[in-house]
């Protein structure tokens, strides 16, 4: 008789992404998550001047940063970085099983 594996769901989390600049025009946040991918998780400005967006991630590490006005800016609020390929540092997130 064939044993039946248990798949154990893995937990998705909610991680949420600020980037603080009342000139901006425009921010998104790109990382490995999206593929670099500049339409997928564009940010929204609130009545501060912050830049806000919410992802739904699987427990992991990432690599982020972001784009604003064309510009990429790393994330002055996480110090966790690692040499990019093109000589400059992108952010890490690391998000933990709860």
């Amino acid at each position: 008789m064939a044993k039946v594996k248990s798949k154990k769901k893995i937990k998705r989390r909610k991680a949420t992404f600020s980037f603080d600049s009342s000139d901006a025009k425009e921010v998104v946040l790109m990382g490995d998550f999206n593929n670099w991918d500049p339409k997928k998780h564009l940010m929204k400005k609130d009545g501060n001047g912050v830049w806000n967006k919410a992802v739904i991630l699987s427990p992991g590490s990432y690599e982020y940063k972001f784009l604003v006005d064309g510009q990429w800016k790393e994330d002055s609020q996480n110090d966790q970085t690692c040499l990019n390929c093109f000589g400059t540092y992108n952010n890490i997130l690391n998000l933990t099983v709860p």
